[in-house]
């Protein structure tokens, strides 16, 4: 594994790390999301920088894994991904932190992203 991949995989681990340390907090649920989002992100982008020649300067979860999906055996939930990708902006601003159409994500809309994003990791781990 080239060391690049190995460091976009250790930063995904720490998103996961923090994710930990808040899951069963109501009141930063907008945070779960913003860690998810951004491990989901390192995770792809570790699969392009070691199949890959180079990694975009792209935040769009979708929009990685519509091109590593053509570079490794990845599953992740489409609508999870379309979640995260609209979350990643507002969660990291006042204002209407981290809305959801419905409203502030529950705790039940942490867990799967926190699942979701644990599950890329592992998968990528896998992978490469």
């Amino acid at each position: 594994m080239k060391r690049a991949t190995a460091q976009w995989l250790e930063s995904a681990e720490m998103d996961l790390g923090s994710i930990d340390q808040i899951i069963r907090r109501d009141d930063l649920t907008p945070v779960v999301a913003f860690h998810a989002q951004q491990c989901v992100e390192k995770c792809l982008k570790a699969v392009l920088e070691e199949r890959a020649k180079r990694v975009p300067k792209e935040h769009s979860t979708l929009k990685l894994y519509g091109v590593v999906r053509n570079l490794a055996p990845l599953d992740a939930d489409v609508e999870v991904l379309t979640d995260l990708d609209g979350l990643y902006i507002e969660s990291r601003y006042p204002g209407e932190l981290g809305l959801l159409p419905n409203g502030k994500p529950t705790l039940a809309d942490a867990r799967q992203f926190y699942d979701c994003a644990k599950g890329l990791y592992e998968q990528v781990k896998r992978t490469l």
